[in-house]
């Protein structure tokens, strides 16, 4: 890996106070230049404030501050945007609960000289999963088989949302088209660079479900993240769309 590539990590904060400053701190300890992007969706608990805080002392942290909780995918979106202002050559995206650990990120720059996207993996050998519930392990592994059996997806871990990016393959990808808005967003997202014909590696992580704070990903979540693999797989029509048509034509047929 090039030592004159810029890179910027972008972490979306929901209620992250107690995990922030040490992620921070560790993303900066690593000696790559990181450079991070804290995209904060008006947290209760001060995150956004903390934030401010944190850049006030470290020139190399951006913040972004959101008037209410818009979703994941929108939140990665507004990063992308202000690292292209940037003009980082690569973009990382991960979780600010320390499920996905920093000490990673160092291995996925390297696999970046063969590829266009690395994502972090636990469904590669060497990659696992830790603390996390056999329900969760369960949806976890059912998502994805899903998703690359409808989608015929390549990547062993479609679902995860530790990745690093090209900034090219980010500017290729027409983000204001983009449906999805929560964790289905990782899906349509890898299905996109996929489609587009990018280089997509898998490093192993061990994904360790948070310690502190409380989990992000609801039922309707799950629900969202297979309707979007439906959508991708039937050409992209959303399903309202099916219904209108289905109900014009039986208004037809009576």
């Amino acid at each position: 890996m090039s030592e004159e590539k810029r890179t910027a990590v972008i972490v979306p904060t929901y209620n992250e106070i107690e995990n922030l400053p040490s992620l921070i701190e560790q993303l900066l300890a690593l000696d790559l230049g990181l450079m991070p992007i804290v995209v904060d969706d008006n947290s209760p608990d001060g995150t956004g404030q903390l934030a401010d805080e944190l850049a006030l002392t470290h020139e190399e942290i951006s913040v972004i501050h959101r008037a209410s909780k818009l979703g994941l995918g929108t939140a990665y979106i507004a990063g992308f945007r202000h690292a292209f202002e940037q003009e980082v050559d690569y973009i990382v995206t991960m979780d600010a609960d320390f499920s996905h650990n920093p000490r990673y990120i160092p291995s996925m720059l390297r696999a970046m000289d063969h590829c266009d996207v690395v994502i972090g993996s636990r469904y590669v050998p060497g990659g696992d999963t830790r603390y996390c519930t056999w329900t969760r392990k369960m949806l976890s592994r059912g998502a994805n088989a899903i998703a690359k059996m409808m989608l015929g997806l390549h990547a062993h871990d479609c679902t995860a949302g530790f990745r690093c990016y090209r900034r090219e393959v980010l500017q290729a990808i027409p983000l204001d088209q983009i449906f999805s808005s929560g964790y289905s967003f990782l899906i349509e997202m890898i299905y996109k660079c996929q489609e587009l014909g990018f280089r997509i590696g898998e490093e192993p992580i061990i994904f360790e479900n948070r310690q502190r704070g409380s989990s992000k990903i609801s039922k309707v979540e799950i629900a969202k993240a297979m309707y979007t693999v439906f959508r991708l797989r039937w050409g992209g029509l959303p399903w309202d769309a099916w219904i209108a048509a289905y109900r014009k034509q039986a208004g037809r047929e009576g």
